[in-house]
């Protein structure tokens, strides 16, 4: 992405796709009947995955491009809706949200309450400011002691905690962990020096180091931790109909390359998926 000019502007001249009759008509009745897929979103997202645009409303990003396709395919429009994070599955759960779009990842946990359709592959990264004296994050030793900061409630911090709980069991130092509600204290504190390190999604990261400098990627690992690649995708209430053709959608879109449009206007060609799955393989369930 370095060199990039990214519009950031309300006017987003959006990717676009043709609706595809075959498949809208899969959408249940009662999702379909009012024309517009209510889509939720995190106000608190960061770019490119979902931010706000310079008008401080407007929400664009990777997330927002790749649910307008999926509208578009239905034959839908998008009503963009937002909360914190923690409530995007609450209001998916209830009904109110009838998808969501926001770097979700699958876990077997999450699969017992919603319904996935996979759309990226999941990649956390490891920032720390230039000056750092940290070279590579490959394992849990190499975080032993850190101060680091993870947003709670995500599966980078499930992650940390098992690699704190290694540590801890091989007679090494804990690491302090500081959570933020927004990335941008994040990066303060990384200038700052309260924190030394930042394990989060790694589009946000590429994405704040291209368009900012100052800091550098020193270890990248799958969302889902080793073993398996984590998988991003659409989340919807269990059983509510709507995943199938979600799933059709984005598959439409793979083939007809305006998916691979929206992953390299924002630079995450890198992360593109063959194909949508439903309910694949996901993140472990936790123990306890």
């Amino acid at each position: 992405m370095s060199g990039r000019t990214i519009n950031v502007g309300p006017d987003q001249d959006r990717i676009t796709t043709p609706k595809v009759d075959a498949i809208a008509a899969k959408v249940p009745a009662a999702i379909a009947e009012d024309g517009a897929l209510t889509v939720g979103f995190s106000a608190e997202g960061a770019a490119p995955l979902v931010f706000a645009a310079t008008d401080d409303t407007t929400l664009i990003g990777v997330e927002t491009d790749i649910a307008h396709l999926v509208a578009d395919v239905l034959g839908l429009k998008v009503d963009a809706q937002t909360s914190s994070w923690e409530n995007l599955f609450l209001a998916a759960r209830s009904g109110k949200y009838e998808i969501v779009f926001n770097n979700v990842t699958v876990t077997e946990e999450r699969k017992d309450i919603y319904d996935f359709a996979t759309y990226r592959v999941d990649q956390l990264g490891w920032q720390v400011i230039d000056s750092s004296p940290i070279r590579r994050i490959d394992k849990p030793a190499d975080i032993a002691g850190l101060r680091v900061s993870v947003g709670s409630g995500t599966n980078q911090e499930k992650i940390l905690l098992d690699w704190d709980k290694q540590n801890r069991a091989a007679g090494l130092k804990p690491v302090e962990i500081q959570y933020y509600e927004k990335y941008g204290d994040v990066l303060l504190a990384l200038k700052s020096g309260r924190v030394q390190a930042y394990f989060g999604p790694n589009p946000t990261i590429a994405y704040n180091i291209a368009v900012s400098g100052g800091s550098r990627i020193v270890g990248t690992a799958s969302g889902a931790g080793p073993g398996l690649q984590g998988l991003i995708a659409a989340m919807t209430k269990k059983d509510n109909g709507l995943i199938e053709p979600v799933a059709e959608a984005l598959n439409e879109v793979i083939e007809n390359g305006s998916y691979a449009k929206v992953l390299d206007r924002w630079g995450l060609a890198n992360e593109a998926v063959p194909e949508s799955r439903i309910n694949p393989p996901g993140l472990p369930r936790q123990a306890g």
